[in-house]
């Protein structure tokens, strides 16, 4: 009878270890796409990331650096105050996108420019997205907004 017992605790204990490990492994799958690392222009010029994964960039757009093509298609530099990566974009920019602003954008590098397919912009004179103001305050060109 002791064996018995003992013989059905170790199955339960297996078939929880299974399902645990199942469900994690769902849980990595699924995030795997949803998870989109911050990077600044320094990093991707220090280390430039696989064309294939999709990552956050972001920084001030450069005075003078936006042209607008044919249609949607938008062209800026992003810099950070230590590099600058070239961006293309295809869509409608926000309303509160402009020159030296701040901004961060998701996508993918391809050939040296990053390719955005979503363009996110400050939304008030003093705002900063907070990756931005870290990364500046990190290469030491941070200049907090005049209150």
């Amino acid at each position: 009878m002791k064996s018995l017992k003992k013989r059905r605790r170790v199955q339960v204990l297996a078939a929880a270890a299974v399902a645990l490990v199942l469900a994690t492994v769902l849980i990595g799958y699924g995030f795997r796409d949803g998870i989109n690392l911050y990077r600044s222009p320094s990093q991707v010029a220090e280390a430039p990331p696989d064309p294939r994964e999709v990552f956050r960039l972001g920084g001030l757009v450069e005075q003078g650096s936006l042209n607008r093509g044919q249609g949607h298609v938008v062209s800026f530099t992003v810099t950070d105050g230590a590099a600058s990566v070239p961006v293309r974009f295809e869509g409608v920019l926000p309303d509160l996108f402009a020159e030296n602003a701040g901004m961060i954008g998701t996508g993918r590098m391809e050939g040296g420019t990053f390719v955005a397919n979503d363009i996110l912009a400050k939304h008030d004179e003093n705002y900063m997205p907070r990756e931005v103001a870290d990364s500046m305050k990190q290469q030491g060109v941070y200049q907090p907004p005049n209150s």
